[in-house]
């Protein structure tokens, strides 16, 4: 996947080109277009997963994550581009039976279907199956709410109804859209554990698309931001946040001085002069203390100076408070 960013500004210094990979792609969306009436939501959005990855897809509120996803699964038509899901396009989907699976927000199970009979419906839509509805209700730890109706089962056990169909056959590709929500923290816990085991033991892709960052940040391979309707940023989490520059949290009670010295140096960024009334910097490889020490020698008195980590959460706040201005 090669790294983009679509318009220019200081974002650009979280960008370093990544060399070709020969991996095969799941996944492929070139110049994709799509408006409501005048509305563009989508604007030639670009966007590829490399066959055993993990990718991420992160955006604000409105950004087109779910109009993406519903492209993608042939559920909503879209102006141009060309999309390609394993080498079937969203009109041939059906085709695949079993190999790509999309599950969105709000589960669509039938509320009158205990949650084997919804497996078993399942078992005959799917080719290939792998598992019985026993093994995949044991793999999300639903067996006992086997025999539940669907409509009494939480939102986060319906949740694990539908990853559980999922997994009857042995998908090579499945998209899921907010798969956290509704879920505790146990709950979180197997789904996580059971993407990475399916990534590493089956080779499964998966496109997450999720709010909750840490998650994303602590399982995906890879990230793509959308912002605006276009793909601002992708690339590996490591190369990401390897690229963005370290972010300090300076307090002093010489502040304009501070302010007028800083503004003076080439390796500091100022990028707010008041956060909660800190002023915040950032650098690419000026260390904490040196800036301590240089600070304190031209009399600017430090009150605290605190390192902010690289972070998904950081560098998508970057991103899209910078386009944004």
């Amino acid at each position: 996947m090669a790294l983009q960013y679509n318009k220019p500004g200081r974002a650009s210094q979280y960008l370093i080109p990544m060399s070709a990979a020969n991996n095969a792609l799941a996944l492929s969306v070139n110049g994709l277009n799509k408006s409501y009436g005048s509305f563009a939501v989508l604007k030639d959005l670009n966007l590829s997963i490399q066959q055993g990855s993990i990718l991420g897809l992160v955006g604000l509120n409105g950004s087109g994550k779910t109009t993406t996803i519903e492209c993608l699964l042939g559920l909503q038509q879209f102006n141009s581009g060309a999309i390609s899901l394993l080498n079937y396009s969203p009109q041939t989907l059906h085709q695949a039976r079993g190999k790509i699976v999309g599950i969105f927000d709000t589960p669509s199970l039938h509320p009158n279907l205990s949650v084997r009979q919804s497996l078993e419906h399942a078992l005959l839509l799917s080719e290939n199956t792998v598992r019985t509805p026993e093994r995949v209700e044991q793999l999300l730890g639903i067996e006992k709410f086997s025999n539940f109706k669907v409509r009494h089962l939480s939102l986060g056990n319906k949740r694990r109804a539908s990853l559980a169909q999922a997994l009857l056959s042995n998908p090579d590709l499945i998209i899921l859209d907010e798969p956290f929500n509704g879920l505790d923290a146990g709950g979180v816990d197997d789904v996580l554990a059971l993407i990475k085991r399916l990534n590493k033991e089956e080779g499964t892709t998966f496109l997450l698309s999720s709010h909750q960052l840490p998650y994303l940040e602590n399982i995906c391979s890879h990230i793509a931001i959308l912002h605006d309707g276009a793909i601002a940023v992708s690339n590996t989490i490591e190369n990401l946040l390897a690229a963005t520059r370290h972010s300090l949290l300076l307090s002093t009670e010489a502040r304009e001085s501070a302010l007028t010295y800083l503004k003076q140096r080439s390796d500091v960024a100022i990028s707010n002069e008041d956060l909660n009334g800190y002023i915040q910097l950032e650098t690419a490889e000026l260390e904490s203390a040196d800036l301590n020490s240089q600070l304190v020698a031209n009399n600017i008195p430090v009150s605290e100076l605190i390192v902010q980590k690289a972070s998904l959460g950081n560098l998508f706040r970057s991103i899209t408070s910078e386009e944004q201005a």
